[in-house]
């Protein structure tokens, strides 16, 4: 038929692929970039080390991050010009760019100057920055020189000498002071009590164990105190501030299942781990031992242990406390390994004593003992 002749000789034609390749329109998009800046060029880097003053824009996304990283309790992305410390407490050496103290050295001195923090830096990757809250606590932290990234103060502020010292300590170190209102304040530490200050810190670093020993012994009556899984901050910064209270020299516990220094435990010593050395260990017992064999008496706080803590003639030598837990009190392994287990004689029914509790009554019977021989 003749309309089937014309539909026939229409035939459907595909349209060609495109040619690969952008014939030369995309060129520009394949030039680099030019020279990369050092870090100490660009301003936003943490390694920024320029004394020019930054521009107000980067001025104020620095201030924002820092506020955003404490409200979260990370690291801000940007840095302090010129601060690369990323650790505080009285520990240091390897891997936080200060010198290790030397074994065996006349009270703990370093090779290259004065002891600020000997031992070894905790995992920053898994740990984040706190915020030191409280009067005391920051101007302890701060008189230890313990690296600080900000320094919060809340608006309307009660003036008071420790304030005063904190601010001109906090600008003399070159720490940024930073003004907020006492009701971001409060969300920033969950409500916790702060008397209008927060000093954001990096992780703890604890000292080394055997370092802790031998700096121990140096001294005229060799106290210390060992934890034995306390899971509460607020029982470690306790024990920590009664260890400073009686002439202790030294506190550790172990890596895992256990509490460490913390903010809160920091706070609760009153600022007293900044004197107070502390040590963290991989296995109790084993530390435990390698004490012994340097002459220390180990003695486990039990309910039912049987020397009278008022009986104890260890007191007078080379001391060891071992404190239970919370719960279950001393291990089995850790109290076996034991020279004695101590009791705190007490006249109610009550099952035991806190542990914190527990520390300080026996620490301060042991330094009555040293001091008047009775």
């Amino acid at each position: 038929m003749p309309g089937n002749s014309r539909n026939a000789s229409k035939r459907v034609v595909s349209k060609k692929g495109a040619v690969k390749g952008s014939g030369g329109k995309n060129r520009d998009t394949l030039k680099g970039r030019g020279k990369t800046l050092p870090a100490d060029e660009r301003p936003w880097h943490k390694g920024y080390s320029g004394s020019e003053k930054l521009p107000e824009k980067t001025a104020r996304k620095q201030d924002k991050e820092r506020r955003a990283a404490a409200a979260e309790g990370r690291a801000p992305k940007i840095g302090l010009p010129g601060s690369k410390d990323t650790t505080w407490g009285r520990g240091g050496g390897r891997g936080t760019g200060r010198p290790a103290p030397q074994r065996g050295g006349r009270g703990g001195q370093f090779r290259n100057g004065p002891r600020i923090a000997p031992g070894r830096r905790s995992n920053p990757t898994k740990e984040g920055p706190e915020l030191l809250l409280g009067r005391n606590p920051v101007v302890e932290a701060l008189r230890a020189l313990v690296p600080a990234t900000a320094l919060y103060t809340a608006q309307g502020i009660d003036i008071d000498e420790r304030v005063t010292e904190i601010v001109r300590t906090a600008g003399d170190r070159g720490i940024p002071i930073l003004e907020i209102g006492r009701h971001e304040l409060d969300r920033m530490t969950g409500g916790v009590l702060h008397q209008g200050i927060g000093l954001q810190v990096p992780p703890f670093a604890y000292e080394n164990f055997e370092d802790l020993v031998t700096a121990s012994l140096e001294q005229t009556a060799p106290l210390l105190v060992a934890l034995d899984g306390v899971t509460d901050p607020r029982n470690v910064g306790a024990v920590i501030r009664s260890v400073a209270a009686f002439g202790g020299h030294g506190v550790f516990m172990t890596e895992r299942r256990a509490a460490g220094i913390t903010a809160t435990a920091w706070r609760t010593s009153a600022g007293a781990a900044a004197r107070v050395p502390v040590s963290q260990v991989v296995n109790l017992t084993r530390a435990i031992k390698h004490a012994q064999k340097e002459g220390f008496t180990a003695i486990g706080l039990d309910a039912d242990g049987e020397t009278d803590l008022y009986q104890l003639e260890a007191a007078i030598g080379p001391l060891l406390v071992v404190v239970g837990s919370e719960g279950r009190g001393l291990s089995r392994l850790v109290g076996e390994t034991c020279d004695l287990r101590v009791n705190i004689p007490m006249h109610s029914d009550m099952e035991s004593l806190n542990a914190s509790v527990a520390a300080a009554v026996t620490l301060a019977e042991v330094s009555r003992r040293r001091l008047y021989g009775q």
